[in-house]
Protein backbone atom coordinates (compact mmCIF):
# COMPACT_ATOMS: atom_id res chain seq x y z
CA UNK A 1 0.00 0.00 0.00
CA UNK A 2 1.22 3.59 -1.11
CA UNK A 3 2.21 5.91 1.93
CA UNK A 4 -0.08 9.10 2.62
CA UNK A 5 0.55 11.98 0.26
CA UNK A 6 -0.77 15.88 0.62
CA UNK A 7 -2.72 15.68 -2.64
CA UNK A 8 -6.03 15.36 -0.44
CA UNK A 9 -4.55 17.79 2.34
CA UNK A 10 -6.34 21.22 2.91
CA UNK A 11 -6.19 23.56 5.49
CA UNK A 12 -8.41 24.25 8.16
CA UNK A 13 -7.85 27.50 10.44
CA UNK A 14 -8.45 27.05 13.80
CA UNK A 15 -7.15 28.60 16.94
CA UNK A 16 -5.25 31.39 15.09
CA UNK A 17 -3.31 28.94 13.33
CA UNK A 18 -3.49 27.19 10.02
CA UNK A 19 -3.61 23.67 9.69
CA UNK A 20 -2.71 21.04 7.15
CA UNK A 21 -5.71 18.69 7.51
CA UNK A 22 -6.87 15.03 5.89
CA UNK A 23 -10.27 14.08 6.75
CA UNK A 24 -10.79 10.12 5.58
CA UNK A 25 -13.26 9.35 3.48
CA UNK A 26 -13.76 12.34 1.72
CA UNK A 27 -16.27 14.40 3.46
CA UNK A 28 -18.76 14.15 0.79
CA UNK A 29 -18.13 10.37 0.59
CA UNK A 30 -18.21 9.50 4.27
CA UNK A 31 -21.91 8.33 5.92
CA UNK A 32 -23.27 9.97 9.29
CA UNK A 33 -20.73 7.77 11.60
CA UNK A 34 -18.56 9.21 14.03
CA UNK A 35 -15.24 10.86 13.91
CA UNK A 36 -12.02 9.84 15.05
CA UNK A 37 -8.97 12.84 15.48
CA UNK A 38 -5.45 10.93 15.44
CA UNK A 39 -2.86 13.14 17.17
CA UNK A 40 0.65 12.90 16.27
CA UNK A 41 3.80 12.63 18.51
CA UNK A 42 7.12 14.75 19.09
CA UNK A 43 8.12 16.26 15.91
CA UNK A 44 6.41 14.03 13.51
CA UNK A 45 4.06 14.53 10.57
CA UNK A 46 0.67 13.40 9.28
CA UNK A 47 2.18 11.59 6.26
CA UNK A 48 4.01 9.29 8.99
CA UNK A 49 0.35 7.81 9.84
CA UNK A 50 0.23 4.26 8.51
CA UNK A 51 -2.52 4.40 5.59
CA UNK A 52 -3.41 0.75 6.71
CA UNK A 53 -3.99 2.04 10.59
CA UNK A 54 -6.48 4.93 8.82
CA UNK A 55 -8.42 2.52 5.81
CA UNK A 56 -8.70 0.09 8.75
CA UNK A 57 -10.51 2.61 11.00
CA UNK A 58 -12.67 3.70 7.76
CA UNK A 59 -13.62 0.24 6.98
CA UNK A 60 -14.52 -0.26 10.67
CA UNK A 61 -17.16 2.34 10.64
CA UNK A 62 -15.04 5.72 11.34
CA UNK A 63 -14.50 8.90 9.93
CA UNK A 64 -10.60 9.57 10.11
CA UNK A 65 -8.94 13.48 10.79
CA UNK A 66 -5.18 13.57 10.99
CA UNK A 67 -3.78 17.22 10.61
CA UNK A 68 -0.33 18.19 11.25
CA UNK A 69 0.16 19.63 14.86
CA UNK A 70 1.84 23.63 15.28
CA UNK A 71 5.38 23.84 14.64
CA UNK A 72 5.81 20.73 12.34
CA UNK A 73 4.87 19.90 8.59
CA UNK A 74 2.76 22.07 6.85
CA UNK A 75 1.20 24.07 9.84
CA UNK A 76 1.62 27.74 11.35
CA UNK A 77 5.32 27.90 12.91
CA UNK A 78 5.73 29.61 15.71
CA UNK A 79 8.49 31.89 16.75
CA UNK A 80 7.99 31.96 21.14
CA UNK A 81 7.10 29.26 23.18
CA UNK A 82 3.22 27.57 24.35
CA UNK A 83 2.02 24.98 26.30
CA UNK A 84 0.41 21.11 25.48
CA UNK A 85 -2.61 22.59 26.97
CA UNK A 86 -2.42 25.13 23.77
CA UNK A 87 -2.34 22.18 21.81
CA UNK A 88 -4.81 20.39 23.08
CA UNK A 89 -7.27 23.57 22.52
CA UNK A 90 -5.96 23.48 18.77
CA UNK A 91 -7.46 19.83 18.55
CA UNK A 92 -10.86 21.09 19.88
CA UNK A 93 -10.54 23.96 17.24
CA UNK A 94 -9.45 22.18 14.32
CA UNK A 95 -13.12 20.03 15.18
CA UNK A 96 -14.75 22.91 15.53
CA UNK A 97 -13.84 24.47 11.98
CA UNK A 98 -14.59 20.63 10.77
CA UNK A 99 -18.05 21.23 12.65
CA UNK A 100 -17.75 17.96 15.08
CA UNK A 101 -19.47 18.05 18.30
CA UNK A 102 -18.37 15.20 19.55
CA UNK A 103 -15.40 12.62 18.99
CA UNK A 104 -13.02 10.11 19.68
CA UNK A 105 -9.12 11.00 20.64
CA UNK A 106 -6.50 8.88 19.71
CA UNK A 107 -3.11 10.48 20.30
CA UNK A 108 0.54 8.81 20.55
CA UNK A 109 3.75 9.78 22.32
CA UNK A 110 3.18 13.82 22.89
CA UNK A 111 0.20 12.91 20.80
CA UNK A 112 -0.83 11.29 23.84
CA UNK A 113 -0.37 13.43 26.60
CA UNK A 114 -2.07 15.88 24.33
CA UNK A 115 -5.15 13.58 23.74
CA UNK A 116 -5.10 13.06 27.73
CA UNK A 117 -5.64 17.35 28.18
CA UNK A 118 -8.40 16.88 25.76
CA UNK A 119 -9.98 14.33 27.72
CA UNK A 120 -9.26 16.38 30.86
CA UNK A 121 -9.74 20.11 29.75
CA UNK A 122 -12.71 19.19 27.35
CA UNK A 123 -14.14 15.93 28.03
CA UNK A 124 -17.97 17.44 27.42
CA UNK A 125 -16.36 16.76 23.63
CA UNK A 126 -14.64 13.64 23.73
CA UNK A 127 -16.33 10.16 23.48
CA UNK A 128 -13.49 8.32 24.03
CA UNK A 129 -9.87 8.68 24.48
CA UNK A 130 -6.94 6.47 23.40
CA UNK A 131 -3.60 7.09 24.70
CA UNK A 132 -0.74 5.00 22.86
CA UNK A 133 2.96 4.99 24.13
CA UNK A 134 2.55 7.85 26.05
CA UNK A 135 3.30 8.44 29.67
CA UNK A 136 1.93 10.55 32.81
CA UNK A 137 4.60 12.85 32.84
CA UNK A 138 5.40 11.88 36.81
CA UNK A 139 9.29 12.44 37.01
CA UNK A 140 9.70 9.16 39.17
CA UNK A 141 8.94 6.83 36.56
CA UNK A 142 11.44 5.35 34.23
CA UNK A 143 13.07 7.24 31.60
CA UNK A 144 15.02 6.15 28.30
CA UNK A 145 18.76 6.10 27.27
CA UNK A 146 20.58 9.16 27.49
CA UNK A 147 21.56 8.03 23.69
CA UNK A 148 17.81 7.86 23.12
CA UNK A 149 16.87 10.97 24.55
CA UNK A 150 19.66 12.98 22.40
CA UNK A 151 18.18 11.52 19.30
CA UNK A 152 14.57 12.24 20.10
CA UNK A 153 15.70 16.14 20.41
CA UNK A 154 17.58 15.73 16.90
CA UNK A 155 21.37 15.01 18.43
CA UNK A 156 23.59 11.85 18.13
CA UNK A 157 26.30 10.67 20.13
CA UNK A 158 29.26 12.69 19.31
CA UNK A 159 32.16 11.62 17.43
CA UNK A 160 34.73 12.83 16.70
CA UNK A 161 37.01 12.31 13.45
CA UNK A 162 40.65 12.11 13.42
CA UNK A 163 42.24 15.63 12.86
CA UNK A 164 46.19 16.46 11.57
CA UNK A 165 48.99 16.29 14.27
CA UNK A 166 49.01 18.75 16.75
CA UNK A 167 45.56 19.67 16.33
CA UNK A 168 42.29 19.43 18.32
CA UNK A 169 40.37 16.55 17.18
CA UNK A 170 36.91 18.06 16.32
CA UNK A 171 32.84 16.94 16.26
CA UNK A 172 32.02 15.24 13.04
CA UNK A 173 28.92 16.57 11.53
CA UNK A 174 25.84 15.10 12.32
CA UNK A 175 24.18 13.65 9.03
CA UNK A 176 20.51 14.31 9.60
CA UNK A 177 18.80 11.97 7.01
CA UNK A 178 20.86 9.00 8.44
CA UNK A 179 20.26 9.49 11.59
CA UNK A 180 17.17 9.80 11.22
CA UNK A 181 16.86 6.62 8.97
CA UNK A 182 18.76 4.90 11.97
CA UNK A 183 16.33 6.22 14.62
CA UNK A 184 13.36 4.64 12.72
CA UNK A 185 14.62 1.40 13.15
CA UNK A 186 16.02 1.73 16.90
CA UNK A 187 12.36 3.55 18.20
CA UNK A 188 10.46 1.33 15.88
CA UNK A 189 8.90 -2.74 17.07
CA UNK A 190 11.20 -5.00 17.13
CA UNK A 191 8.12 -7.86 16.34
CA UNK A 192 7.27 -5.68 13.38
CA UNK A 193 10.43 -4.64 11.69
CA UNK A 194 10.68 -2.10 8.81
CA UNK A 195 12.66 -2.46 5.88
CA UNK A 196 15.60 -0.62 5.46
CA UNK A 197 13.97 1.14 2.10
CA UNK A 198 11.18 1.89 3.86
CA UNK A 199 12.67 4.15 6.56
CA UNK A 200 14.64 5.56 4.10
CA UNK A 201 11.99 6.87 1.62
CA UNK A 202 9.97 7.79 4.53
CA UNK A 203 12.91 9.82 6.24
CA UNK A 204 13.15 11.19 2.70
CA UNK A 205 9.76 12.18 2.25
CA UNK A 206 9.52 13.73 5.76
CA UNK A 207 12.93 15.66 5.50
CA UNK A 208 11.50 17.42 1.78
CA UNK A 209 8.53 18.26 3.32
CA UNK A 210 9.73 19.92 6.17
CA UNK A 211 12.37 20.17 7.96
CA UNK A 212 11.76 22.64 11.03
CA UNK A 213 13.60 21.54 14.60
CA UNK A 214 12.91 24.90 16.00
CA UNK A 215 8.88 23.64 16.14
CA UNK A 216 10.49 20.13 18.04
CA UNK A 217 12.18 22.06 20.64
CA UNK A 218 9.52 24.09 21.73
CA UNK A 219 7.40 20.85 21.16
CA UNK A 220 9.95 19.57 23.50
CA UNK A 221 9.60 22.70 25.58
CA UNK A 222 6.15 22.17 26.05
CA UNK A 223 6.49 18.81 27.05
CA UNK A 224 8.63 19.64 29.74
CA UNK A 225 6.57 22.53 31.09
CA UNK A 226 3.84 20.34 31.97
CA UNK A 227 4.76 18.24 34.41
CA UNK A 228 3.17 15.35 35.94
CA UNK A 229 -0.50 15.00 34.95
CA UNK A 230 -1.30 12.47 37.06
CA UNK A 231 -4.22 14.73 39.42
CA UNK A 232 -5.59 16.07 35.99
CA UNK A 233 -5.48 12.34 35.08
CA UNK A 234 -7.49 11.48 38.00
CA UNK A 235 -10.21 13.47 36.79
CA UNK A 236 -10.91 12.55 33.26
CA UNK A 237 -14.26 11.18 33.00
CA UNK A 238 -14.16 9.85 28.98
CA UNK A 239 -13.82 6.05 28.47
CA UNK A 240 -10.08 5.40 28.02
CA UNK A 241 -7.90 3.38 26.77
CA UNK A 242 -4.11 3.36 26.90
CA UNK A 243 -2.44 1.09 25.02
CA UNK A 244 1.51 0.60 24.91
CA UNK A 245 3.92 -1.74 23.53
CA UNK A 246 5.91 -4.12 25.89
CA UNK A 247 9.39 -3.21 23.95
CA UNK A 248 8.79 0.63 24.00
CA UNK A 249 12.58 1.61 24.34
CA UNK A 250 11.58 5.20 24.10
CA UNK A 251 8.89 5.62 26.81
CA UNK A 252 9.10 2.22 28.96
CA UNK A 253 6.50 0.69 29.59
CA UNK A 254 6.13 1.31 33.12
CA UNK A 255 4.91 4.86 31.71
CA UNK A 256 1.93 3.75 30.34
CA UNK A 257 0.99 1.36 33.06
CA UNK A 258 0.71 4.46 35.08
CA UNK A 259 -1.22 6.20 32.96
CA UNK A 260 -4.19 4.36 33.05
CA UNK A 261 -3.81 3.62 36.76
CA UNK A 262 -4.49 7.05 37.58
CA UNK A 263 -7.33 7.68 34.94
CA UNK A 264 -10.62 6.18 36.40
CA UNK A 265 -12.18 2.98 35.19
CA UNK A 266 -9.31 3.13 32.09
CA UNK A 267 -8.70 -0.19 30.34
CA UNK A 268 -4.78 -1.17 29.58
CA UNK A 269 -4.02 -3.15 26.61
CA UNK A 270 -0.07 -3.99 26.27
CA UNK A 271 0.65 -5.08 22.68
CA UNK A 272 3.86 -8.01 22.31
CA UNK A 273 6.43 -7.04 19.75
CA UNK A 274 5.29 -3.13 19.63
CA UNK A 275 7.78 -0.28 20.33
CA UNK A 276 7.30 3.44 20.26
CA UNK A 277 5.98 3.38 15.94
CA UNK A 278 2.79 1.64 14.49
CA UNK A 279 4.05 -0.11 11.22
CA UNK A 280 1.64 -1.27 8.52
CA UNK A 281 2.10 -4.73 9.72
CA UNK A 282 0.96 -3.29 13.72
CA UNK A 283 -2.02 -0.91 11.97
CA UNK A 284 -4.86 -3.82 11.91
CA UNK A 285 -4.46 -4.95 14.82
CA UNK A 286 -4.26 -1.57 16.74
CA UNK A 287 -7.63 -0.62 14.30
CA UNK A 288 -9.04 -3.70 15.85
CA UNK A 289 -8.43 -2.55 19.87
CA UNK A 290 -9.86 0.83 19.27
CA UNK A 291 -13.07 -0.21 16.97
CA UNK A 292 -13.40 -2.87 20.00
CA UNK A 293 -13.14 -0.82 22.71
CA UNK A 294 -14.93 2.00 20.96
CA UNK A 295 -18.16 -0.92 19.67
CA UNK A 296 -18.06 -2.12 23.46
Amino acid sequence: MKALDDRRTGYVDANGLRFACQRHPEPDKAAESDTIVLIRGLGTQMIEWSPVLIESLTRGGLKVVIFDNRDVGLSSKLTSNYLLEDMAADVVAIMDALEVDRFHVFGISLGGMVAQLVGYLHGERVKTLCSVMSTSGDPGLPRASQDLLARLGGGAPEKERAAPDNEKAVPEPVDRLALEIENRALFGSPGYPESEDHRREMSIRVFERCYYPAGVARQMQAVIADGSRVERLQRIESRTLVIHGADDPLIPLACGEHTARHIPGAEFQVVAGMGHNIPDTLSVDIAARVLDFIID
